[in-house]
């Protein structure tokens, strides 16, 4: 049997490191096996899948040099590899379910689920579908989707029992089918569910090894049952531990940079960043720290994955890629600098913001380097304002950083559309609000444009840099809390 793994992210955001660390590990067991690597692209959710994402995943997992031996961009025998090129696969094996009793038509209302979930939660029940459209006629069932009514597809799951599956590290799992939800499988836009498709692609691109991440483990039962339904094979589960911020919670944009274009523009070497992430829940079998992706193939041994939530520590990767530079002749180190501070696509952002406003070449330095370096470290007396108190510049930075956490895309008109609306629901000025920003972003009162060096930037640093602001003005617990709920009272356009 010919090992086969594969990495498949969604295309909704910036390249994430979760999704980095997953490859890596599903690359590795791949290249040690002489088996094969697929990248798939998960683009079911249309509204927010876009081509730009797509392509970063491509430019990040290249730059790590995690090469796919079949993908969208690779000829590959169990193409397509986007899942919206493969919806009419998905529809024959929906139809296959429901000709065989393993799956029902649901014509419930949003509202009349929220009402069942509401009722759930309050009487301290899992919440679960309620089966109210599970044993609908033929006959009305046809009624209704000759009348046009809005439905979706769900699949049965057994009233009593255990669903018991094995876990390579974790060992055997079971989990009552009472706290298994009537899954849907084919929304009311006519495109699967996550549920759906990763079963049936799994299947048909021949995987024999699923290592994905530990929160996918309740899903199990429900793709169990699918395969079973099918009467599929399914491949071998290994569920690994998540990434971890410092204080143990789920690596997240709140608390760190996540995007692995942060790491690459802020000077990282990819060596390094791989490095980092191998450590992750596994060590070397002499527990030497730095170590090649080869050294890794050679010595990998998946049942010494640990378990426990490995803690992504910035400062522990800062000085792992200390040693990797260290580790460098002068020209090759003069040769990365040159391409991560002048390259072609970074210069070229750089030169409308720069050219107008210098007056010699080495004007430049002064007028970027908290684009291309640190920004200097901040203070509470930077913050003084003629016209705004603490609390109005603390909400200013709070209020931001919330509406840049739920940003799907980080565009210079947006940006700026979103902070003037912001500004209009705090009741300031626009000047008066962009003042903190200017601080918190370049240290600066006056700088380059600030949504120019927003986008420059990047969501992950940018964020960063409000997050520090925030610590520099110390913000209680208590005051986080009441900002938190103020928050929740404003609109956020997308």
């Amino acid at each position: 049997m010919k090992v086969r793994t594969r990495i498949a992210p969604s295309p909704t955001g910036d390249p994430h490191v979760g999704t980095a660390y997953m490859a890596l590990f599903n690359w590795v067991f791949a290249r040690q096996h002489e088996g094969e690597f697929i990248l798939r692209i998960e683009d079911t959710d249309q509204a927010r899948s876009t081509t730009a994402s797509e392509q970063a995943i491509f430019t990040a997992l290249q730059w790590l040099g995690l090469d796919w031996d079949e993908g969208p961009d690779v000829e590959g025998a169990k193409g397509p590899y986007r899942q919206s090129e493969r919806k009419e696969l998905y529809l024959q094996h929906v139809q296959t379910l429901l000709d065989k009793n393993h799956a029902f038509y649901c014509f419930c209302s949003k509202e009349r689920l929220d009402t069942v979930r509401a009722e759930q939660q309050a009487a301290k029940q899992t919440t679960r579908y309620d089966g109210h459209c599970a044993n609908l006629s033929a006959e009305e069932v046809q009624a209704r989707l000759a009348a046009g009514e809005e439905h979706v597809v769900r699949m049965r799951v057994p009233e009593t029992g255990d669903c018991t599956f094995r876990d390579r590290l974790r060992g055997e799992i079971t989990i009552p089918y009472s706290q298994i939800d009537m899954q849907v499988l084919l929304k009311a836009d006519g495109m699967p569910t996550y549920h759906l498709a990763v079963v049936v692609d799994d299947h048909h691109m021949d995987i024999t090894h699923i290592l994905r991440g530990e929160e996918w483990l309740n899903s199990v039962p429900k793709h169990q049952l699918l395969y079973s339904y099918f009467d599929w094979p399914m491949p071998e589960l290994i569920h690994l531990p998540l990434l971890r911020n410092t204080d143990q919670s789920k690596l997240s944009k709140r608390k760190n940079p996540t995007s692995v274009t942060y790491y690459r523009d802020q000077g990282f070497l990819p060596e390094a960043l791989c490095n980092y992430l191998g450590l992750m829940g596994w060590s070397m079998p002499n527990e030497q720290e730095l170590f090649s992706l080869q050294e890794m193939i050679n010595a990998f041994d998946v049942d010494r994955i640990s378990t426990s939530g490995p803690i992504f520590d910035q400062d522990k990767l800062k000085w792992m890629n200390g040693q990797y530079l260290r580790g460098l002749d002068a020209d090759t180190y003069a040769a990365k600098v040159s391409a991560w501070m002048f390259n072609e696509e970074r210069l070229a952002a750089l030169i409308p913001l720069v050219q107008q406003r210098a007056e010699r070449l080495s004007d430049l330095v002064p007028l970027i380097d908290y684009l291309v370096g640190a920004r200097r470290p901040l203070d509470p007396d930077d913050f003084e304002h003629k016209k705004l108190e603490r609390a109005q510049v603390v909400k200013v930075l709070h209020h931001t950083l919330a509406m840049f956490d739920r940003k799907r895309e980080w565009l210079r008109d947006d940006l700026y559309a979103s902070c003037n609306q912001l500004a209009e629901q705090c009741d300031m000025k626009l000047r008066d609000f962009l003042f903190p920003l200017f601080i918190a972003i370049s240290g600066r009162e006056v700088s380059l444009p600030l949504f120019d060096s927003l986008v420059f930037l990047g969501a992950d640093l940018s964020r960063g840099r409000l997050r520090d602001a925030l610590e520099v003005l110390n913000v209680s617990g208590k005051e986080r809390k009441r900002l938190d709920k103020a928050v929740e009272q404003l609109h956020f356009s997308d």
